[in-house]
């Protein structure tokens, strides 16, 4: 899009935004006007693309969050707001307006922070008071843009100290901070600070609108807080009249130094610093400010320093912000009062973030982009990576060459940036990212061998792809078209305007290394070109750092806990104008995880709307979460280095539990039949009333009894750990005579021929995949690590009819699909209106992979798969009608460490965690 396209849409966006939505006429005809004004003007054609874009922007809707608030809130924002000149926040709300961010989504952003900011303390108070909170965002979907419109608004009421804690690296640290001078400060402060003697503004953002009451920042783009420049700068700080702000790596010894130089100031008097009230944003909250005693030593030395930051002053806020709170619920797993009273715990207000509707986020991509037949939107498989670059791999680790399917998404990228020039896209980023080793030596060989293939693949182009239909016969553009043919020949632009569009969109591409030794990763030199980048790291990559029009993935990274896994996700955003093009390479059973995780996430954001409605608190909310079957994962992690028994809860209410996992063991298998058979003969005896479902058949009536008898007869995997028949028994035990006194059963089965009736009733099996390296444990997961045997969409079985509708309209309209737009509607939503039980018997037969396919391990391993059909469960449970915190039971942290693995820690997040 040219530079004039682009002023004339900013001027009409910015005309727009206080009045009414515009007829289509009234649009075409308000930027015909506007075009006018802008030599040398735009043709039709430009003007119908401008209106089409704001169209489509006004169409983008997001929510208000969610809010759970402690017992002893007292509002003071609206009284307050007569007083409050809005003026950092009024120049950021058009700063929005001008990078293109929808109407509804800046309205929704100026409410949101309302909510946050009226839960901080009242500036003008002049008592001690402390707050402490946290804001639970989407990876990748905006918190520092939230974050930046509280410092405004924060800023705006009085607020005159303010410090961010912005990630372990040094180049997030770099990338938050440009971010305050853009829409904060209004200055550059790296170039301010090389160029302060020639009086140069080096005016940035919001500094365009207004350059006045420019904030005092006493860090800046190039170097992180340092006591000597702060020293420096005290006579501008002493006056007040403009905020101070300081945006700090999560570093020990920047904390210290920082700790330092304020009781340095307070012990020569100067306690008007420590009087101001101090607003602390912690970014990443979950990442290095956690107090787990068992984890790292330094972990606990930055949790005890952010403490007595705040407690240095006589009043303070202490905001997280994180997309993965479950290590923040708990900071202590195994005690609920020191889980509250831990300083850091939200215990004053815990605020959601609804994430606007053109997110790109887990949920499109790992559950509505991945049907359960036919091939993923997004996703690719790896497969290929074994021989040459496998997932565990040493630090000498050679490579000679590159796997087939990350040479296949370097051409898709390329293509991509192509297709994006073409769509006008020339003057946007586009990157791809690399994410594959945890060692830095690694890293730099594979960029060293990406660099050679991307040399090779511009060479061709260069030479032939000006030559037409000729230049098939160069195997690199041949490569080329083969790509495009499988990925991308559904676009609106064929073959032949892709080849000559080749060498102009790629010659500038290059690959850089992004780690602790390496950072070549920038964007801010770009003229009217944007940048063309493979980006090759880890860990630096992995949390917080933005990599702009980030479009194809390469991901071989395998850790399994949770909120690592969601914050290696750089793919997540937003994609305007070029969704389609995105692609995710990664080992199947990474996607299965990332299916799992993205639907514990949704239930996340869900419960926290649930406690807004029910004025619970952040403590129960923090209850609920440590219940969660995912939190396993996290509490596992907190007590690792423990050794030690831990007593956890699973909390069953409102929740869908089915055995994943099941033994393999010939003496198992047999005893779950019998037990299944038994159940079946007494539910389809004739003395319940039944029905044909599209899954199967639902018998409804059953008594408690029979689901316990069953419970009780089942031997449960141990690594199946939410199915333990104790603990599901001990959930139902309480609620036999009311809500749980009746059940449902549903026994699916396949449409076809190929029926047993092994358990009294005829039955087609569900084929399942299963993963080989299990057998070697005796037990077998269904649908690898996705953990799943049900369909989608089976926990409507039993459902009321008129209840199931209403919940799906409803759904439609959250997500702002039309009528008659495909939805995939998910089970949770169902599981919300159910009124009792329902039990689903599976009967499944695990699928062999072609023995062709099987190295000799690897055949010996399938030599264990059962021969006949397995018996599986699910259980579908309604929300209790008791206050539920969960079952206990107990496990030993050895055995977790077996079964999710330990955690995956890079070179350059161990030196970053030891630097100084």
């Amino acid at each position: 899009m040219n530079e004039t396209i682009e002023t004339v849409k900013n001027m009409v966006e910015s005309g727009l935004f206080n009045q009414a939505r515009k007829t289509e006429d009234e649009l075409r005809n308000m930027i015909r006007g506007v075009a006018a004004l802008v030599p040398p003007g735009l043709s039709e054609e430009e003007i119908e693309l401008i209106a089409r874009e704001i169209e489509h922007k006004q169409g983008i809707k997001a929510g208000f969050g969610a809010v759970v608030d402690s017992e002893d809130f007292e509002p003071w924002l609206d009284d307050a707001k007569p007083s409050i000149e809005p003026f950092y926040w009024n120049r950021y709300q058009k700063l929005l307006l001008q990078n293109g961010l929808p109407k509804d989504v800046v309205i929704s952003t100026d409410a949101v922070t309302d909510k946050i900011l009226g839960r901080l303390g009242n500036p003008e108070k002049q008592v001690p008071w402390d707050r402490r909170g946290m804001v639970v965002g989407h990876v990748q979907s905006g918190k520092t843009a939230n974050y930046t419109g509280l410092i405004c608004k924060a800023a705006d009421a009085g607020y005159r100290l303010i410090i961010v804690i912005a990630g372990i690296h040094n180049n997030l640290r770099n990338q938050t901070q440009a971010r305050i001078d853009e829409g904060f400060i209004g200055r550059d402060t790296g170039r301010s600070q090389e160029t302060k003697k020639s009086g140069a503004k080096h005016i940035v953002g919001v500094g365009h609108f207004d350059p006045n009451k420019t904030p005092v920042s006493l860090t800046n783009t190039l170097r992180d807080f340092n006591k000597a420049t702060a020293s420096t700068n005290t006579s501008e700080i002493d006056s007040y009249k403009v905020p101070v702000v300081l945006v700090i790596k999560k570093n020990h010894r920047t904390l210290a130094n920082l700790l330092d130089w304020l009781k340095d100031n307070s012990a020569r008097g100067d306690q008007e610093m420590i009087d101001q009230p101090m607003l602390l944003i912690d970014d990443e909250a979950d990442n290095a400010s956690i107090n787990t005693k068992y984890g790292k030593k330094l972990v606990t030395t930055i949790n005890g320093q952010i403490r007595d930051l705040l407690n240095m002053f006589h009043r303070s806020c202490y905001v997280g912000y994180t997309a993965t709170p479950f290590a923040n619920i708990f900071i202590d797993p195994d005690q609920d009062d020191e889980m509250y009273n831990e300083d850091l715990f939200p215990r004053d207000f815990i605020i959601g973030l609804d994430a606007p509707t053109n997110y790109f986020g887990p949920t499109k991509i790992f559950v509505d982009g991945l049907p359960e037949e036919g091939d993923p939107t997004w996703l690719r498989y790896i497969t290929d990576n074994e021989d040459i670059l496998p997932i565990k791999h040493k630090i000498d680790h050679e490579l000679d060459a590159l796997p087939s399917s990350l040479t296949r998404a370097l051409r898709t990228f390329l293509l991509a940036r192509t297709i994006r020039n073409l769509r006008g896209q020339k003057a946007a980023h586009c990157s791809m990212l690399v994410n594959a080793s945890r060692f830095t030596a690694v890293q730099g060989r594979l960029r060293n061998r990406l660099h050679e293939t991307l040399e090779r693949i511009q060479n061709s182009v260069r030479i032939n792809a000006s030559r037409g239909a000729a230049a098939l016969n160069d195997p690199e553009i041949v490569a080329l078209h083969g790509v495009w043919q499988d990925e991308y020949s559904d676009s609106e632009f064929d073959w032949p305007s892709i080849q000559s569009e080749l060498l102009d969109a790629i010659a500038s591409a290059k690959i850089v290394e992004v780690n602790s030794r390496a950072n070549d990763l920038d964007y801010s030199n770009s003229g009217e070109r944007g940048q063309t980048v493979v980006a090759v790291g880890g860990f630096s990559l992995s949390r917080g750092l933005t990599l702009e029009g980030l479009t194809v993935t390469w991901f071989l990274r395998n850790t399994m806990m949770y909120d690592t896994l969601m914050q290696m996700g750089r793919w997540f955003g937003y994609r305007g104008g070029y969704e389609d093009l995105c692609r995710i390479w990664m080992p199947k059973e990474a996607i299965d995880w990332y299916a799992f995780i993205a639907n514990a996430a949704e239930e996340l954001h869900d419960e926290l709307k649930t406690m807004e409605k029910a004025k619970a608190t952040p403590r129960m909310f923090g209850l609920a979460v440590r219940s969660h079957p995912a939190s396993l994962l996290v509490t596992a992690r907190n007590k690792m280095g423990s050794g030690q028994k831990v007593t956890m809860r699973i909390g069953l209410s409102n929740r869908f539990v089915e055995t994943a996992k099941v033994s393999v063991l010939e003496k198992d298998i047999i005893a779950n039949i019998e037990v299944a058979k038994r159940l079946v003969e007494h539910v389809v005896s004739g003395a319940f009333p039944d029905k044909t479902t599209p899954w199967g058949k639902l018998i409804r009536d059953v008594p408690v009894s029979a689901i316990d008898e069953f419970l009780a007869g089942w031997r449960n995997e141990e690594r199946s750990v939410t199915t333990d028949p104790r603990i599901v028994r001990s959930y139902i035990r309480p609620r036999r005579a009311d809500q749980l006194r009746l059940w449902d059963v549903l026994i699916p089965s396949l449409d076809g021929d190929d029926t047993t009736d092994i358990l009294g009733t005829p039955i087609v099996p569900a084929n399942r995949s299963i993963d080989l390296n299990d057998l070697a444990h005796d037990f077998m997961s269904f649908s690898g690590k996705a953990m799943r045997v049900a369909s989608r969409g089976i926990e409507k079985a039993g459902v009321d009819p008129a209840r199931a509708a209403e919940v799906e309209q409803n759904y439609r309209q959250k997500k702002g699909l039309a009528v008659g737009e495909r939805a995939n509607f998910p089970d949770k939503e169902y599981r919300k209106v159910r009124e009792r039980g329902l039990l689903i018997l599976h009967f499944v037969k695990a699928k062999r992979p072609s023995e062709e396919t099987l190295d000799e391990k690897s055949r010996k391993l399938a030599a264990k798969i059962p021969s006949q059909p397995v018996v599986a469960w699910g259980m579908s449970l309604p929300e209790s009608l008791y206050d539920d915190e969960g079952e206990e039971f107990v496990v030993n942290s050895v055995k977790f460490k077996e079964l999710f693995g330990e955690e995956d820690e890079d070179d350059d997040q161990e030196a970053a965690l030891e630097a100084s």
